[in-house]
């Protein structure tokens, strides 16, 4: 297939000593990007609960029982499960294996963002857009988690660099039938690969000369046939099976407008959206927000096709939100984070453009413009830069579950019993017991959430007492517990609880997880 073509709106503007320093300064971004997502990968940081319950799916399962419904309220698409499965199986069952196609779909999307910034945005929009896809929480810390929300933004990315170089061209036969089976591939990796492939292509449609319109649908008619066939084949055997999923489906139900006239979910949802998955904090929310407003405005006056593309998977993913078919929400839409920030980096450039403008001109109100810009480029870039820049000497962690099964491992008595509360915790004890060598019988699964209840009713504490009788002939039981705030709930709700039913002998705790070993009285 074609490459897009490198032309910049304002090319003719820019000095070669001018575009060598930019196009410097955008590698810097990437190389930036890599070495942080690769810190944050060499850390192998213990997987959390959503990550141990896809962790499980694929330690356990074939890769034809890959393709049924997940087991533990999960849904992930099968091509991203068969080479979370495939990596397992040829390194080994370990965080490096699962993390390894999340952490080279989180790099192919830096140089997938260079190749598309360099069709739609001014030159020193460019490195302004790598630096925040490179920085920002969210794409960053996605980039190393076994999920498939960094996946989704690779295939997402490399649909818009297939399709643009198709606009307004005829293709040969071999063209035709391979951009059919190319998108159904994408498909099978991502879940929202429908989005950008038909909000894209119909972008291109759209926006192609009146005269050859009729003449390319007939072209690729074949390409949307296969398309056709494969998504709802897809969609009938795969996710269709997801979406019976209750637990779900009652998950998302808060993510719908409740009809096409709510307006106020609409703005709710993108206000909400600059803060996750984009990752913009305090101020900086509200200065990106201005900035797309900017950024639109510019891309519409100087490339209406360029605005209507890069917005075509955004406005495809609403359409689908307001047939509630698809949820607006945090995550699930991380693939749409690359297209809000090409736009936000172009409203930034030609707000901070206007520094040489005015010196250019010697217009005092240029001049004004101009350091606006340079403070709203501050806050827009910096805060990210300095919080990824820190992964570096200290990388996220979140519930490090691994090195307390592993203390616990080491202190153990015979006949010890590990007991997981319910939840997350559950999952992690589930993926790790194993790897230690606890056998099913050496450890339970929690069915209630202990951190949660904030006031302990007889009613309830009859269930906790149900939940801990299978632990009446164990003198000596671990109990493990991860999740958030968990320094305030130690003190204050575990071990008051525990407390009722033994005796505290050790404890042991790691950011986001602790255990504590008591010994059962014989009756409680």
């Amino acid at each position: 297939m074609d490459t897009l073509p490198d032309n910049y709106a304002d090319t003719d503007k820019v000095q070669p000593k001018t575009w060598k320093v930019i196009n410097q300064l955008a590698f810097f971004a990437i190389a930036y990007g890599i070495i942080i997502r690769l810190a944050q990968y060499i850390s192998n940081r213990s997987l959390w609960g959503d990550e141990a319950y896809i962790a499980l799916n694929i330690v356990n399962r074939s890769y034809l029982e890959l393709l049924q419904p997940l087991d533990y309220d999960q849904a992930a698409p099968p091509g991203f499960l068969w080479v979370e499965k495939l990596a397992v199986q040829l390194f080994g069952n370990n965080e490096y294996s699962l993390r390894l196609f999340p952490l080279i779909a989180g790099i192919v999307s830096l140089f997938a963002l260079y190749q598309l910034g360099k069709w739609s945005l001014s030159a020193i929009a460019l490195p302004i857009a790598l630096i925040l896809l490179a920085c920002l929480k969210y794409p960053l810390y996605y980039a190393t988690e076994v999920k498939q929300y960094s996946s989704d933004i690779m295939v997402g990315l490399l649909l818009c660099l297939l399709l643009i170089p198709l606009r307004d061209r005829i293709l040969k036969k071999s063209k035709v039938f391979l951009l059919g089976f190319l998108g159904i591939l994408a498909m099978w990796f991502s879940h929202t690969a429908i989005f950008s492939l038909g909000g894209v292509e119909l972008a291109c449609l759209i926006t192609s000369s009146a005269q050859k319109r009729k003449a390319i649908v007939i072209n690729r008619l074949p390409a949307y046939l296969i398309l056709l066939i494969g998504f709802a084949l897809y969609y009938f055997f795969i996710i269709s099976k997801s979406m019976k999923n209750e637990s779900l489906q009652s998950s998302w139900s808060p993510e719908y407008p409740k009809s096409i006239f709510d307006i106020l979910w609409l703005l709710d949802s993108f206000g909400r959206f600059f803060h996750k998955p984009l990752g913009f904090a305090g101020i900086a929310d509200g200065i990106a927000i201005f900035a797309l407003v900017i950024g639109c405005i510019i891309l519409y006056k100087n490339n209406q096709i360029k605005l209507l593309i890069l917005i075509s998977p955004i406005l495809a993913t609403l359409t689908a939100t307001y047939l509630h078919k698809y949820p607006f929400r945090t995550r699930l839409i991380l693939f749409l984070t690359p297209y809000f920030i090409l736009i936000i980096a172009q409203g930034s450039a030609f707000i901070l453009s206007q520094v040489n403008l005015a010196k250019f001109h010697q217009e005092r109100r240029k001049k004004y413009v101009g350091i606006f810009g340079i403070i709203i480029s501050f806050f827009l870039i910096l805060p990210p830069v300095i919080e990824a820049g820190g992964f570096l000497f200290q990388p996220e962690t979140k519930y490090e579950m691994r090195s307390v099964i592993a203390h616990i491992k080491a202190n153990q008595q015979p006949g010890d019993v590990l007991f997981g509360d319910g939840g997350g915790t559950s999952a992690q004890l589930e993926y790790y017991a194993k790897k230690y060598g606890y056998s099913k019988s050496q450890y339970v699964v929690g069915y209630n959430d202990f951190l949660k209840k904030e006031a302990i009713s007889d009613q309830v504490w009859s269930d906790y007492r149900r939940q801990f009788s299978q632990l009446q002939n164990q003198p000596r039981v671990w109990f493990l517990f991860s999740g958030i705030g968990l320094k305030e709930k130690r003190g204050e709700i575990v071990e008051p609880r525990l407390d009722r039913i033994g005796q505290k002998i050790d404890y042991f705790g790691q950011p986001g997880a602790f255990a504590y070993l008591y010994h059962l009285w014989l009756s409680f």
